[in-house]
């Protein structure tokens, strides 16, 4: 039976693609995004420039996906903290319903390497390639879980909607949007169908999902 991998050995494995750029003379920024399923809310997205010397690892990063809401809390002031630049960009609703999502999910990523003044010098990209960006870059498929920039920017683009997805709650009562974040939960749809969408709503995901004209 294979021995599990420990905290310390996937931090130390999550830097290895990092570690080879940063010693080709390039500070890294890692770049991904939140929010692309959800029938409610824009789509979020991150760049993490973060210092790659181990002493200042943040033990416990991973792809946020596999992380605790409490975990993703607790690290995202860590990384806001230790992090040399980051950048948080978002596409709006009507920009997903204009652009489609995968384009919507571009637009946020190049206003997330934007937002840190650019000072990235190459980016790991989780899945998505040939960003609208001069600065050289690479496509990880499941890059959240190889690279750790591409992990911390994965948990501040998921805390950051998640923040504002909260905020958004208060806005429009009724939906439990604190609770799951515009996801298609039955609660949710639930209640789309019983108060109609709100102006926050992805109208062509709630056709696609309930079957609506």
């Amino acid at each position: 039976m294979a021995q599990r991998e420990t905290k310390e050995q996937r931090l130390l494995r999550m830097t290895e693609i990092d570690l080879e750029l940063y010693r080709q003379g390039f500070l890294v920024g890692g770049v991904d995004e939140a929010g692309r399923g959800p029938l409610a809310g824009p789509v979020t997205a991150a760049c993490a420039v973060m210092p790659l010397e181990k002493d200042r690892l943040l033990l416990g990063v991973n792809d946020s996906k596999k992380l605790s809401e409490k975990t993703r809390e607790e690290l995202y002031p860590r990384i806001l903290e230790t992090a040399l630049y980051v950048g948080v960009g978002m596409a709006s609703v009507e920009e997903i319903e204009e652009l489609n999502i995968r384009n919507a999910c571009r637009l946020a990523m190049t206003r997330a390497i934007a937002q840190t003044g650019a000072q990235a010098q190459y980016l790991l990209v989780d899945a998505e390639k040939d960003l609208d960006t001069p600065l050289p870059q690479r496509a990880l498929i499941h890059g959240d879980a190889l690279s750790y920039s591409i992990a911390c920017a994965s948990i501040v683009a998921k805390v950051s909607r998640d923040h504002l997805m909260q905020a958004l709650d208060r806005e429009y009562p009724g939906y439990g949007l604190a609770e799951h974040k515009g996801y298609g939960t039955a609660a949710h749809m639930e209640a789309i169908r019983r108060l109609g969408p709100s102006p926050i709503h992805r109208k062509l995901f709630i056709r696609g999902v309930m079957g609506e004209k």
